[in-house]
């Protein structure tokens, strides 16, 4: 008797329903431990590819954009429908290629270490990797400044947000929000050449953040000492600031340092002056100790609520 295999569904591997609970754990030790590989990050290669279709795609106009951003994201979110399959080691592959919170606060020390050592010119080369305005004549309050700010969004944008999309969708949603926050990072500035081009990816990114940037004013106001202050910034200020998202988590930050964020910004395309954000002096090299420690204790705090939550809802 020939035995005929009946193929089907049940020859699927098995998923069970802590997968994406326990890889978003696995995936977030495992970035505090290792943080950004140096060579061969796969949101570096993604970016690679980035930049190989906009040479041929590009043209100044919105339906070209969006078309380049959605298909981009659909990238992002077919190589997490791709790592879902492989159970819990694909959403920790997920988790870990999404998060960057550790290598940003680890750049954050270096900043602070370079300042309290006197190297100035150390500390705008560092933080010229954090941020898109022109550092090259900053102070150590404008270089302090702009880290802090930077520590602020990137601590909702590379952990908060994407821990949000886990808890929400698995790797699908994390690769996802990462491709287009990659995206907005690439192509979503207010320059002559993406104005049009970029704006797409600016808005979706802006969409996809709008839940996580004030879950992370939250933790923000759970983290700080002073959580009161933190409210009252937010209340005041975010809907000052240009961003609908940058506003929330900068206020927040300011809130729970003390300190005075926003003014004048530089960029190469222009010059924006940015609405105050908080009360107290302009923030210094102890602050942005400070932001890191914050920034940290965020991060930990989101990685646990995407635990609980993708564990509770697959029960």
């Amino acid at each position: 008797m020939t035995d005929h295999r009946i193929v089907g569904r049940y020859d699927r591997p098995m998923r069970l329903p802590t997968d994406d609970a326990l890889g978003i754990g696995l995936g977030s030790v495992a970035d505090v431990v290792f943080g950004d590989p140096r060579r061969g990050h796969p949101v570096a290669v993604f970016g690679s590819g980035v930049s190989a279709v906009e040479k041929w795609m590009y043209d100044d106009s919105r339906p070209r954009g969006a078309a380049f951003a959605v298909g981009w994201i659909g990238v992002g979110t077919a190589a997490g429908l791709i790592a879902r399959r492989a159970g819990a080691v694909g959403a920790a592959a997920a988790t870990f290629t999404a998060l960057g919170g550790t290598s940003l606060a680890a750049i954050g020390d270096r900043i602070a270490d370079a300042l309290d050592a006197g190297d100035i010119d150390g500390a705008r080369t560092l933080v010229a990797g954090l941020v898109g305005r022109d550092t090259t004549r900053l102070d150590e309050a404008g270089i302090c400044r702009a880290a802090v700010e930077s520590i602020a969004e990137n601590t909702s944008d590379a952990t908060v947000a994407p821990l949000f999309w886990g808890a929400v969708a698995g790797a699908p949603g994390m690769l996802g929000y990462r491709a287009a926050n990659t995206l907005d990072a690439m192509v979503g500035y207010r320059s002559p050449r993406y104005q049009r081009f970029g704006w797409a990816a600016a808005r979706l990114d802006d969409v996809a953040n709008l839940a996580p940037a004030r879950l992370t004013a939250t933790l923000v106001g759970v983290a700080a000492a002073q959580p009161a202050a933190v409210w009252r910034s937010v209340r005041r200020d975010a809907r000052l600031h240009p961003s609908p998202n940058a506003g929330v988590v900068e206020a927040a930050f300011a809130g729970a340092l003390g300190v005075t964020l926003g003014g004048r910004t530089v960029y190469a395309h222009g010059t924006e002056d940015r609405p105050t954000l908080g009360d107290g002096p302009a923030p210094l090299a102890a602050d942005l100790r400070a932001a890191v420690r914050l920034s940290r204790r965020v991060q930990r705090l989101s990685a646990a609520l995407a635990v609980a939550a993708q564990f509770r809802r697959r029960r």
